[in-house]
């Protein structure tokens, strides 16, 4: 039987800009879950559909300064001692008895970032993604080691050897507003610095006219992450990267040498069964997520000789990769 093509229309988006996304963070209180932040989200834009779709690994990174009894003094470790050391007349041994002399502790934060996607419309692009930190604080360190005091600024932020104290929580969790993608826009820009069509434009396109968007929307397997980087010249680039969110233990098509015909097939129905969707090996050999290019090579030589188990919109796609291969 036949699936039903994914064919889903959504009113127009409501506008939703970082001040509002920020303000809704401030005012919602992390539980064990993270019902009530996704329901506020889905609450300014009710005509589309808002899903978290990735918890992101826990991160850690310098926090502020706090005094023995845990009352905040500073939210940036980093800007209070570079100021402070400026109004210490840029005498490092005056900071650390100042520092000492108010038994200053160092906070570290931790965190997670959760992603959320808003299906606005039927194409891969056609998604916002709305990126928030779910930050802790605690206590971390002496800002200054009583038997190892710092020898220049920089190790006085980030000793090498800090002394540690029992960890307390500063505060409750708290949401940050990271950032929002809309990514049809997002593309559209990334596009216009790039002289040939770029990897992931190029996948979405591959995903939009094959079986995978006939069924499933790029967003339920799929984010993505923008980011700048420098280039040759010293020059600021925008780019991006397609993350993968599965958390299915897929099987391995890292070896395919010998498979043809039915057995190949069967190893690539299995793949795209337990995926949740069609040709979902071929997007996963895109991205080198155990699918190797072997597999492709071998689907293809199956394609030119006797063996015609791909839909034809498919096995478009695969020939023009072998063509000219590609990788995100």
């Amino acid at each position: 039987m036949t699936a039903a093509p994914f064919i889903q229309h959504f009113a127009p988006a409501s506008p939703l800009d970082g001040p509002q996304l920020a303000k809704l963070c401030k005012t919602t209180l992390p539980a064990a879950g993270d019902e009530a932040l996704l329901a506020k989200i889905q609450a300014l834009i009710p005509d589309c559909p808002v899903r978290l779709a990735r918890t992101g690994s826990e991160w850690y990174r310098l926090g502020g300064i706090v005094d023995m009894h845990g009352n905040r003094i500073a939210s940036d470790l980093v800007e209070w001692s570079e100021r402070t050391y400026i109004e210490c007349g840029k005498d490092l041994q005056t900071l650390i008895d100042h520092t000492r002399e108010q038994q200053l502790i160092a906070t570290r934060q931790t965190g997670n970032t959760l992603y959320f996607v808003i299906q606005i419309g039927c194409h891969a692009e056609d998604f916002i993604q709305v990126d928030i930190d779910k930050i802790r604080e605690v206590s971390d360190r002496l800002l200054v080691s009583p038997s190892q005091p710092p020898d220049d600024l920089e190790e006085f932020i980030d000793p090498l050897t800090p002394e540690y104290v029992d960890a307390f929580a500063i505060g409750s969790a708290r949401y940050a507003y990271r950032r929002k993608t809309d990514v049809a826009v997002f593309m559209a820009e990334l596009n216009s610095h790039h002289p040939e069509r770029h990897p992931v434009q190029r996948f979405m396109d591959d995903w939009n006219r094959s079986s995978a968007g006939q069924q499933t929307a790029l967003s339920e397997d799929w984010i993505v992450r923008p980011f700048r980087h420098t280039g040759r010249f010293g020059e600021q680039q925008i780019n991006v990267e397609l993350i993968n969110t599965q958390a299915k233990n897929l099987p391995q098509l890292d070896d395919v040498q010998g498979k043809k015909g039915l057995p190949l097939h069967n190893l690539l129905t299995r793949f795209d069964r337990q995926a949740g969707y069609p040709m979902a090996w071929f997007f996963y050999l895109l991205k080198g997520k155990g699918v190797t290019p072997n597999c492709g090579v071998a689907v293809y030589k199956d394609l030119s000789g006797d063996f015609s188990y791909l839909p034809e919109r498919d096995a478009t796609v695969l020939k023009e990769w072998i063509a000219s291969p590609y990788s995100i």
